[in-house]
């Protein structure tokens, strides 16, 4: 498989992963590359991960997870966008900095996994194709990592502009990527 190829999967790979980043670096009310940092190392390592872990199983599983990996990823991102644009419109919970920190591991762990499962996908048929995975998997982390890093930044720019508004948007924009993900999975 060429460099170019690779470089090409992992850019349409990392763009679930900006798209998060974006609408995550919209509940950010300051910029902190030390936030933005561990974001971007959470989505570019699980998506470095992820391929290794599809082409291991797609040696042995393909079949078993292929018909329910797009339910997950739906239910995962819908969660998680259903709760910004709740906490969005019905205003602050308890804990305001709590809501606004998006950077809680159990969330980065969620929105990671949740946009690394294409990547499996990805390492299953790479492995169907008897492609080393070490450097793909690179690859695709660290361009994951820095259009990661790039969308939290960006994100927060736009929410210190628009606020809570955007807020909404970034919710239905974690909601369309589960959907997203579903539609292609059920019908094409």
């Amino acid at each position: 498989m060429s460099l170019l190829t690779i470089v090409l999967i992992a850019v349409a790979l990392a763009m679930d992963a900006f798209a998060v980043s974006l609408s995550t670096g919209v509940t950010m009310c300051k910029m902190h590359l030390k936030n933005a940092l561990r974001m971007a190392g959470f989505f570019g390592g699980f998506q470095a991960i992820m391929p290794i872990a599809g082409w291991s199983v797609g040696r042995f599983a393909a079949e078993q997870i292929k018909s329910y990996d797009h339910w997950i990823a739906f239910a995962l991102l819908a969660a998680i966008g259903g709760k910004m644009v709740y906490e969005a419109i019905c205003g602050k919970e308890e804990n305001e900095d709590e809501k606004r920190d998006p950077h809680n591991v159990y969330i980065l762990l969620t929105l990671a996994f949740a946009t690394s499962i294409d990547a499996a996908a990805v390492g299953i048929s790479l492995s169907f194709l008897k492609v080393a995975i070490v450097q793909p998997s690179l690859i695709i982390g660290i361009i994951t990592f820095f259009i990661s890093l790039i969308g939290t930044y960006i994100g927060c720019k736009a929410g210190d502009v628009f606020g809570s508004k955007i807020e909404v948007l970034g919710g239905l924009v974690l909601i369309g990527i589960g959907v997203k993900i579903l539609v292609q999975h059920l019908f094409f």
